[in-house]
């Protein structure tokens, strides 16, 4: 299945719930919802209800490692803006995985947004190395990078508009 990013945008005035505790904010289902699937689906059809709206949710799939690496690329002392989008990793244990969970705050995704604008596909050739020979064919990787990277900016955009918040998880 594969370690998968997913974030959920929440109103402002939950802020400090969502803080307090990110789940109350994270679908109970995560791949249910990216999938279209009922929660807690065992057998199903993708599609089978309605997606979550754009501006609440976007699904980034196994992407989140591509777009960490092209918002911290090797070349910089510290990560740009963006990367707080991308941060994480789970942890494993020797029963599975426990999964990295952020909450950006509205004023964070004001300062995220106009950074991740800025990365255009030239960026994301650049930046999308390579050092431990993971990638098995560059140009679709970055294609996929690109899409992906695509995805997370209208989802930003969507978000700071509105002066919302959104926590992701990453698991």
């Amino acid at each position: 299945m594969g370690i998968r990013y997913y974030a959920y945008a929440f109103d402002a005035d939950r802020t400090e719930q969502a803080l307090a505790d990110p789940f109350t904010v994270i679908g109970s289902d995560p791949l249910a919802d990216a999938w279209g699937l009922e929660p807690g689906f065992t057998v199903g059809v993708m599609g089978e209800r309605p997606s979550l709206p754009e501006r609440d949710f976007v699904y980034l799939d196994k992407a989140w490692r591509h777009l960490q690496r092209i918002t911290w690329p090797g070349n910089l002392t510290r990560p740009r803006p963006a990367y707080r989008m991308f941060e994480g990793q789970v942890s494993w244990s020797g029963m599975g995985h426990e999964p990295w969970v952020r909450v950006l705050t509205p004023d964070e995704v004001l300062r995220i947004a106009p950074d991740l604008e800025r990365i255009n596909e030239q960026e994301v050739e650049a930046n999308l190395d390579d050092p431990w020979n993971e990638l098995r064919d560059k140009g679709e990787e970055v294609a996929y990078a690109v899409e992906h990277l695509h995805r997370a900016k209208a989802f930003v955009q969507l978000v700071a508009a509105e002066r919302r918040g959104f926590a992701y998880l990453i698991g």
